[in-house]
């Protein structure tokens, strides 16, 4: 597959630091290459899409175009959410690109195929779009981090709220693949976890456009909530419909369980409106995340989502990680990001396990009405921060070899 774009942001220095990390080689190539992998034309291309490539270049930017005198190099591609597509880019960047590291990452079985062929060529993947917790649980590596948020903190913040309120009776929607199967098997955990009870559950194929018949199945099971396991247009074509068929007007409520800004300006707030969900940032969250935030839609037009600033955040760690120790290669790199607090626009105090989970405080948003709102980016309103203890699946119940549990 051809590479979409290759972008050179800085002149080659005549040397190269010296690693100063005990047994690290010196910088590979004289570059750091960098690839960005994601949905750009599908069912996730306006909450991640070509606009994290802006995500990442004022990353780079912010580190002055060069990281311990050496060379970045970007290049994208669109994965189309296959597996196969996604394999076959990363194979050609690590065999005629050289590449170190990959982000972007997206559906998560286009991550799980592209992190074994980094983990094979000792490459070094930071996953910031993909939502199951299965990437750094039961498929974790010594070779990729997961960032941004997963199905065990989207449901273990969402689904307990909304069981502890009251209702207790749920019916499962979920996208037919990895994701929204890993999602609908937190999902139940959560609600049965706190008294409540599965009364049903289909799944549709990813992505959808139509989803009258399985609204109307959610409609006649009875359950008191429907959790919408999917994300991006899947998400926001399930909400459409359930409005058209009044599904909420009747009492029913709609847990979106990965929901984005993009999708609540999509909907209109109108319709979106008292929607709950849980979300790792945005860009109201305080005076740093609403100044970077300000900078994002100066330069693209559209305020970020989530996963923009994670992509933003992980990759200037990751730069600042090879500036500290004068090399990039992986696993030297990644023992100094998980050596070093995550302070930046996303994170306050997030670390990285050893799992390879991002540890930070999430959050339980709810949306605004129109009366409420002060403008098109006035959206959320805060109802809880969830301590970042509190919200990712504990060491102590992890699968991963990485982790030992004896």
């Amino acid at each position: 597959m051809k590479l979409t774009q290759c972008l050179t942001l800085s002149t080659l220095a005549a040397s190269v630091m010296l690693a100063s990390h005990a047994g690290a080689n010196e910088m590979t190539d004289n570059e750091i290459r960098i690839g960005y992998l994601a949905d750009m034309s599908g069912a996730y291309r306006d909450p991640i899409g070509p606009l994290g490539q802006d995500a990442i270049e004022m990353a780079i930017e912010d580190m002055g175009g060069s990281v311990a005198g050496a060379e970045i190099a970007l290049f994208s591609a669109d994965d189309r959410n296959s597996p196969d597509v996604g394999s076959s880019v990363v194979r050609g960047w690590i065999d005629e690109q050289n590449v170190d590291m990959v982000t972007g990452l997206v559906a998560s079985s286009v991550t799980l195929a592209a992190v074994r062929l980094l983990e094979e060529e000792n490459r070094l993947g930071l996953v910031n779009g993909a939502v199951s917790s299965g990437v750094t649980n039961e498929s974790c590596s010594p070779n990729h981090i997961h960032w941004v948020y997963d199905t065990w903190a989207m449901s273990n913040g969402t689904a307990s709220a909304i069981t502890q309120e009251g209702n207790t009776d749920w019916f499962l929607l979920s996208a037919d693949y990895s994701f929204g199967h890993a999602l609908e098997r937190d999902v139940t955990r959560v609600v049965e976890e706190n008294g409540g009870n599965i009364v049903d559950s289909i799944r549709h194929p990813f992505p959808s456009n139509d989803f009258s018949s399985f609204m109307l199945q959610a409609q006649a099971s009875g359950a008191d909530v429907i959790a919408l396991n999917n994300a991006g247009s899947d998400t926001t074509n399930a909400i459409r419909t359930a409005g058209e068929f009044g599904i909420t007007q009747a009492g029913q409520i709609l847990a979106g369980m990965v929901l984005f800004s993009t999708d609540v300006r999509s909907l209109g707030l109108e319709a979106a409106q008292g929607l709950q969900f849980t979300t790792a940032w945005y860009y109201d969250l305080n005076e740093d995340a609403r100044a970077w935030g300000e900078r994002f839609k100066e330069r693209t037009g559209s305020m970020p989502t989530q996963v923009h600033a994670g992509l933003y955040s992980s990759t200037l760690h990751y730069l600042q990680a090879i500036e500290a120790i004068g090399t990039d290669e992986a696993q030297a790199v990644r023992e100094q990001m998980a050596a070093t607090p995550i302070n930046d626009i996303f994170a306050s105090g997030g670390y990285i396990r050893e799992d390879g989970r991002m540890v930070h405080d999430m959050y339980l948003v709810e949306v605004k009405s129109p009366d409420e709102s002060t403008g098109e980016d006035d959206l959320f309103r805060l109802v809880r921060t969830i301590p970042a203890e509190e919200a990712f699946r504990p060491l102590s119940e992890s699968d991963c070899p990485l982790v030992n549990n004896s």
